[in-house]
């Protein structure tokens, strides 16, 4: 092991400490007052205060209702479409996972098109029965439940699916020979095999409903969650309430992620295939085949009604919608408003701008660190593999309000620089919520890299440089481009950092989305969505390609 490398990962373990953990540690000690005098004043006043606890304990309620009902969902759909053959089950298990390419706000407000109280069920039900008020109001703790479910059963699905695919079938025929009937061997056998798998989705279905925004911001209204809150005391100007109600929720989420590990370290998609998958059961009578594919579409088309009602609802001029079931007028106009007034394209451009460098420098700063991690090994490997984790653990509010409070002011001596109301606050937010996608797909890319490449070269006299070039890079850049695709549509959709962040002049889609609602024009707001999501649904092709999903 040469000095220089050495001290390289040391100065990336630097750099990401700075960029990672210190606007965390900042933000701590803000709230501790640690600028004017220690106190713990601001905390006594969360204590006192019993709706900071009442948010704090909804989001820890909804994170575990979202992980069982989304288990309920997920985990049978994974059965269905990766043990049953039927016609169509290839087709029908893809479209059954596109509700993932949805980003989180543009979900939302296709569920609010579609089951709000003006939205096209609610319409039809009271055009059909002869309703003059919507049948339901959509609102509070079971709107926000209802679209987590929908949006994050596809965990369960993915992780269930990959885990069957898994198994190898040797062991349901040794549980056979010795008697076991179908339901011990599921319980004694396939059970403990998905666990690791059900592990991992319930840990990652936790941490996002945990850090959820969209969902409470829109459907929540009185109902507040601890990531609402804090939203809600920044805009009211109580600074150092949102510090501590930051600090708390980033210790539940380190907490929740510390004992959901220690419950079972070895989350991963179920390890490798030992022998043959278990062949799908062939459905021998026509009718049962042919009901199953027409259960399988019936299921598609129910989870894909919320991507048809966004573009049906695009094509909806302003005005023209009223109190008909259906649109009356379907038109290309709003698409049209996008790119012919600078003043809606700009939003897109500031998107595309931002995501484009974040991914850029996530990619860059992701695969540095992950080659240097591997190569050093021990416990400076073990951190930076640590660091480029730790924003997948905290909520991105949280990251937002500690990069706010971070650099805020103008300190450089301390690491501080003055980037609130600059262009760049908001592509290093980007960056820093998507370093764990680039940074993993490295990771996997460059375990994957059989070392006696590099060996070969360097025997054959090529440097350092040229060996990353012209091997590694080549190598790696399949796991790259997956990650970096993921990261890009990310950065583009992103809504939760970006309200915390934004100026009026680096707007994103996201808030001119909101904006666009605030005001009424939901066609405009449809066609960002539709835009939005018709990238997020590239990228998860290419992302399921990659992967083998």
């Amino acid at each position: 092991m040469t000095s220089p490398r050495r001290s390289g990962a040391w100065a990336l373990a630097a750099l990401l400490a700075w960029l990672v953990g210190y606007p965390l540690l900042i933000t701590v000690g803000e709230a501790l007052g640690l600028g004017s005098g220690f106190t713990l004043e601001f905390f006594q006043t969360f204590a006192q205060r019993g709706g900071e606890w009442l948010a704090l304990w909804r989001s820890l309620w909804i994170s575990l209702a979202s992980v069982i009902l989304s288990a309920l969902v997920g985990v049978p759909l994974g059965f269905f479409f990766e043990r049953a053959e039927f016609p169509g089950r290839r087709l029908l298990g893809a479209l059954v996972a596109l509700p993932v390419a949805l980003p989180p706000l543009v979900g939302v407000i296709a569920f609010l098109f579609l089951y709000g109280e003006s939205g096209f069920v609610s319409r039809a039900l009271m055009a059909l029965f002869r309703l003059e008020d919507a049948p339901w109001s959509l609102g509070g703790p079971t709107a926000i439940l209802l679209i987590h479910t929908y949006s994050m059963y596809v965990y369960f699905y993915l992780f269930t699916r990959a885990a069957l695919a898994r198994l190898d079938s040797s062991l349901l025929e040794a549980s056979a020979s010795l008697g076991a009937g179908g339901r011990r061997t599921f319980f004694r056998v396939v059970l403990p095999q998905l666990r690791p798998a059900l592990a991992g989705a319930s840990l990652l279905t936790f941490m996002t409903s945990l850090a959820s925004f969209s969902a409470p911001y829109i459907f929540g209204g009185g109902y507040r969650v601890m990531t609402t809150q804090i939203v809600a005391s920044k805009l009211n100007g109580d600074l150092e309430m949102a510090r501590v109600e930051t600090v708390m929720l980033a210790a539940m989420a380190l907490v929740a992620l510390a004992v959901m590990r220690l419950l079972d370290p070895g989350q991963d998609l179920g390890g490798t295939v030992r022998g043959i998958p278990p062949a799908r059961r062939n459905f021998q009578r026509p009718l049962v085949r042919w009901g199953a594919s027409i259960l399988g579409y019936v299921l598609a088309l129910v989870l894909l009604l919320p991507h048809l009602t966004l573009m049906l609802v695009s094509l909806v001029p302003v005005g023209t919608w009223t109190v008909e079931a259906l649109p009356p007028v379907l038109a290309l106009g709003n698409y049209g408003a996008l790119f012919a007034d600078p003043q809606r394209l700009q939003p897109m451009l500031n998107s595309a701008w931002m995501a484009a460098v974040a991914t850029a420098g996530a990619l860059a700063l992701g695969l540095l660190s992950a080659r240097a991690s591997l190569r050093v090994k021990g416990r400076l490997g073990r951190l930076l593999e640590s660091l480029i984790a730790l924003p997948w653990a905290i909520p991105g509010t949280v990251f937002a309000v500690a990069l706010a409070t971070t650099f805020s002011v103008r300190a450089p001596q301390f690491g501080r620089f003055l980037l609130i109301g600059t262009p760049w606050i908001l592509p290093l937010a980007y960056l820093l919520r998507n370093l764990p996608l680039t940074g993993r797909a490295a990771f996997s890319g460059l375990r994957q890299l059989n070392p006696a490449l590099e060996e070969a070269a360097a025997s054959l006299g090529a440097g350092p440089w040229r060996r990353f070039r012209k091997v590694v890079l080549p190598m790696v850049r399949p796991a790259l481009a997956a990650g970096g695709v993921l990261a890009f549509i990310t950065a583009l959709g992103d809504f939760v950092t970006s309200i915390v962040l934004y100026t009026l002049d680096t707007r994103p889609i996201s808030i001119e989305i909101l904006a666009s609602l605030r005001l009424q024009d939901t066609g405009l707001a449809a066609a960002y969505g539709v835009l939005l999501m018709t990238f997020s649904t590239v990228a998860f092709v290419v992302w399921g390609r990659e992967k083998g999903v």
